[in-house]
């Protein structure tokens, strides 16, 4: 556990516990190191929502598949970022969504109850904690909102400006790499991949627009 202190310090599940701290409190949670192969699931739908994890390496999709098979990409997470925890502190009694490694991943898992529920030992780092816990649930419902707001729009081309105007503004430049490939960025904005293409294009021969596999340059006027 602790060759993975590091990453643990930069998660916001831990802002402001001490390294004193941090290591008790991970045997206080149970938590536990898993590791998966990139493809396979680690919380399927329909899975018992009573655990979430924190990604220590690689990365994971958060995705819906609907009736018909199509593929919706909630969310990318990244290294030291939490995946289930609103699932898990919602209470509801099954997972929605799928969470499946996109590369080979290490995890921490984390029995929600226990973080949930102040400890038996009344550690005075676990009340910090769900505090934490619940800024990190807030902060993902912005981003959820966020994701709504895009795919939200009528067309293709305006869920795409929409959202690379958003990546611009995130990433504080007009050139900027985006988490998905070209299927990945259809799943996302809930579009026709080919459709997709034939957007990009326009905007790019319109002089709008460069890119490049998952880079992109907004062309300014």
């Amino acid at each position: 556990m602790r060759e993975y202190l590091d990453k643990l310090r930069t998660c916001a599940l831990f802002e402001t516990i001490s390294d004193e701290n941090l290591v008790p409190m991970l045997g206080c949670l149970k938590a536990r190191v898993s590791k998966v192969k990139k493809g396979e699931t680690v919380i399927a739908e329909g899975d018992p929502a009573d655990m979430f994890g924190i990604l220590l390496s690689g990365e994971l999709q958060v995705m819906r598949i609907d009736y018909y098979g199509n593929r919706s990409i909630m969310a990318n997470i990244e290294p030291s970022q939490l995946f289930g925890e609103s699932y898990a502190c919602a209470e509801i009694d099954h997972t929605p969504a799928d969470i499946v490694a996109t590369e080979d991943s290490v995890l921490l898992l984390v029995d929600a109850h226990r973080i949930t529920q102040t400890c038996c030992n009344a550690c005075e780092f676990h009340n910090r904690m769900i505090f934490n816990l619940l800024k990190i649930v807030a902060t993902k419902n912005l981003v959820f909102n966020q994701k709504l707001e895009i795919t939200s729009k009528r067309t293709t081309k305006d869920k795409l400006w929409t959202y690379l105007l958003l990546q611009a503004k995130k990433n504080n430049s007009t050139s900027f790499d985006i988490p998905f490939d070209r299927q990945e960025l259809a799943d996302y904005l809930e579009v026709d991949r080919s459709g997709l293409s034939v957007e990009i294009g326009k905007l790019v021969k319109e002089g709008r627009l460069q890119c490049y596999k998952s880079h992109f340059t907004i062309v300014e006027d």
